[in-house]
């Protein structure tokens, strides 16, 4: 196979990962636009901290989606890096190689959303397969993992996520929902054990589950996606970026303690805020609205919040209405987070 490319990475219309429908309202895809935009910033807050940089022309970063579903954020990031790459590796078969079996990385949260994502990402749901577009993986997984965990039950309860057990301990047939990434003591272990070595990312970006069923009913069902996060902090990405739901401005619910840490961490640096959902993800009702998140390792300082509404920026947040330890960088906005209910 010459120079020239026999496959394509996008450009296909429609984008099959616009018309997708949600497989339920805690587990919602990612619309291609959103995780660009997310990607945008990611690469912005890259250049300032590299004397611009491009992020997209390292051959050497790890990138890693922890709860991939449709595979969005992998194939756009690939999309990003074969572009950005072609100077240094001009060869295009062995530049997507090198992106696919060294710099992406991802984890699925169900059987399904994993085969969806490799589909999305090698163009086979068989990394190892002849279609796959990854020609030295000799798996068939690639590195987009999934295994049907267990929960780890005491007292009805799962000692890692909280589900119910009377919810989630149903056989060996359907999905028990134990996310691997939150589902274990020692996450840089987890991550050793599935990608193998000593696996450093350097960026993880993710739009993690937003709730479990722990015996409650509708929006009193328990929060994980503040697990997902923590986790991933854990591993000291140098940029992590989540699409979480935006009730945690207000805590409560298991909550409390998350938004403490949030607003004490001087490495959360941008929040981009949502009040109505579907402004983000359409046709899908969040109460509280959404946010994606910017959090810098390197880079403390003040956070910048920015509320959308119907597509339009609104003044940014100040810390007026929350008397926090930390001090936000622009005016006060329309509404404050702790009134966010």
């Amino acid at each position: 196979m010459n120079g020239q490319a026999s496959f394509t990475l996008r450009g296909r219309n429609p984008d099959v990962l616009t018309c997708i429908s949600n497989l339920s309202n805690d587990e919602v895809f990612t619309p291609p636009e959103l995780a660009n935009r997310m990607l945008d910033t990611v690469a912005e807050a890259w250049a300032a901290s590299h004397n611009g940089a491009n992020l997209w022309a390292d051959k050497t970063i790890r990138f890693l989606d922890p709860c991939t579903k449709s595979g969005v954020f992998l194939r756009e990031i690939t999309s990003r890096l074969t572009k950005g790459l072609a100077d240094e590796m001009p060869n295009l078969n062995e530049r997507v190689n090198h992106i696919l079996t060294r710099q992406v990385f991802g984890i699925g949260i169900t059987n399904l959303t994993s085969l969806l994502a490799r589909r999305s990402v090698y163009c086979s749901k068989h990394a190892n397969g002849q279609h796959s577009i990854a020609k030295s993986f000799t798996s068939d997984a690639g590195n987009i993992w999934f295994e049907r965990l267990k929960h780890t039950w005491a007292s009805g309860k799962c000692t890692f996520c909280g589900a119910s057990q009377t919810a989630l301990d149903r056989g060996a047939v359907l999905e028990t929902h134990a996310y691997a990434f939150i589902h274990t003591d020692n996450i840089k272990t987890r991550m050793a054990e599935l990608f193998g070595g000593n696996m450093q990312f350097d960026v993880i970006v993710g739009n993690p589950p937003y709730q479990l069923d722990d015996d409650g009913f509708g929006t009193s069902a328990a929060p994980i996606y503040n697990k997902f996060v923590e986790q991933a902090k854990k591993l000291e990405p140098r940029l992590l970026s989540m699409v979480i739901p935006a009730r945690w401005f207000s805590g409560g619910k298991g909550l409390d303690d998350f938004r403490a840490s949030m607003l004490k961490d001087e490495r959360l640096r941008i929040i981009e805020d949502f009040p109505d959902s579907n402004d983000v993800f359409p046709g899908t009702q969040i109460k509280g609205g959404i946010c994606y998140f910017l959090w810098d390792r390197d880079n403390r300082g003040n956070v910048r919040v920015t509320t959308h509404d119907k597509g339009e920026k609104t003044r940014q947040l100040s810390d007026r209405c929350l008397k926090r330890e930390r001090t936000y960088s622009s005016a006060t906005t329309r509404h404050c987070l702790s009134s966010r209910r």
